[in-house]
């Protein structure tokens, strides 16, 4: 592959946004595909002080220079007068480390970083910008009126996007590569879990959901007589469920006590949990609702009520139009509720086969090669 209508030697890309995983694996997603097309690379990532990109970065082997941002709040408060000075105090920093490394493009992948990196970018370099959701976001309302490329992930989401931006292109939303390798033997074995009964994964993401947990706690004895479960209940300085949950466990019979395991979250593994579990109950940030497109995973989605533009339930309902997930309001899904629309699916294999194949349908398996043929067009080359 011929790199001569760059700029330079290699290809200079700079990544900006963060703040929350959902605004930062679809970046690590497109660096990979960026190297399994073995494209000359100079990174560097734009994050926040606070942000979990920094760690990202550093495991992705990106350079990261860090910038002030401020809260674009949706609602008054005194605290929005001071982020909103840390603003052009950010598109002064970003413009610095902009200068300094001379980008072919800007990625911009949300969250408030990108938009005083996406402003300082301004007639420096090409800017594209990524809206992962069903609905579009606050610093995507700003970047996507300054960006050369909006990329989306659904087409439902192309309407919204054309009132900021004429360039719209539905991309997808990548997912990470490791998730590809996932093996369901392994899972069940890591697991010490049966091929006798299905097994059913819930996560509340990286925090934990204590609304979820707590539903799923009153019915667990119950449910363990027809299901295995694994529960990522989120880590204790978030919620005290997970050791809740433990200790519930421990005076159970021994038999249901191997049937259900609870920690604060999986890392590791993960891959196999998915090609294991037989159906899948959780939140439906962008990035869940997407891994479960790829991998073809049957849910029960409980929307986190209140997100920004009712994000949130826009993404589970992609999934509900398809027949690949059922959706429960928070308010509606009382354990015997949770409890009748879990047995309603996995005593009929039949059914989550269909669902299995419908998820598969909504998802876009080649989202990051997408993000990154857009980049590379706007770097000036073409293959």
């Amino acid at each position: 592959m011929s790199t001569s209508r760059f700029k330079h030697k290699t290809f200079r890309l700079v990544i900006a946004g963060g703040g929350t995983g959902g605004h930062v694996l679809p970046a690590v997603s497109v660096i990979e595909e960026l190297r399994r097309r073995e494209i000359p690379l100079e990174l560097l990532w734009i994050g926040s002080h606070a942000g979990v990109e920094r760690e990202v970065a550093a495991k992705a082997g990106v350079t990261f220079a860090a910038i002030q941002t401020g809260k674009l709040r949706r609602y008054a408060s005194v605290k929005t007068v001071t982020d909103m000075c840390r603003i052009p105090i950010g598109v002064a920093q970003a413009r610095r480390h902009l200068r300094r490394f001379h980008p072919d493009v800007l990625y911009s992948t949300g969250g408030n970083v990108s938009v005083p990196s996406a402003l300082a970018a301004i007639r420096m370099t090409p800017i594209l910008t990524h809206e992962q959701t069903a609905q579009i976001g606050v610093a995507n309302r700003i970047v996507g009126r300054v960006a050369d490329v909006f990329a989306v992930t659904y087409e439902q989401t192309a309407p919204q996007a054309r009132h900021h931006n004429k360039h719209v292109v539905v991309t997808g939303n990548p997912v990470r590569a490791s998730l590809r390798g996932g093996d369901a033997a392994r899972g069940r074995a890591t697991w010490g879990m049966s091929d006798e009964l299905p097994i059913v994964y819930v996560t509340g993401g990286a925090r934990g959901a204590s609304p979820v947990n707590q539903r799923l706690a009153a019915l667990l004895p119950d449910l363990l007589q027809h299901a295995q479960v694994i529960h990522q209940a989120g880590p204790a300085k978030a919620n005290d469920d997970a050791a809740d949950l433990a200790a519930a466990r421990a005076t159970w019979p021994e038999e249901l006590q191997r049937r259900y395991r609870v920690v604060e979250f999986i890392n590791e593994g993960i891959a196999d949990v998915f090609a294991a579990a037989d159906l899948v109950i959780g939140r439906a940030g962008a990035g869940t609702v997407c891994e479960l497109a790829f991998l073809g995973k049957p849910s029960i989605l409980i929307p986190l009520p209140g997100t920004w533009g009712d994000e949130q339930r826009k993404n589970a309902h992609v999934l509900a139009g398809a027949d690949a997930a059922i959706v429960l309001e928070q308010d509606d899904a009382t354990p015997d509720t949770l409890r009748a629309a879990i047995l309603g699916m996995i005593e009929y294999p039949e059914r989550l086969q269909a669902m299995s194949a419908a998820a598969r349908s909504a998802g876009r398996e080649d989202a990051a090669a997408r993000l990154t043929d857009e980049l590379l067009g706007l770097a000036g080359f073409s293959s």
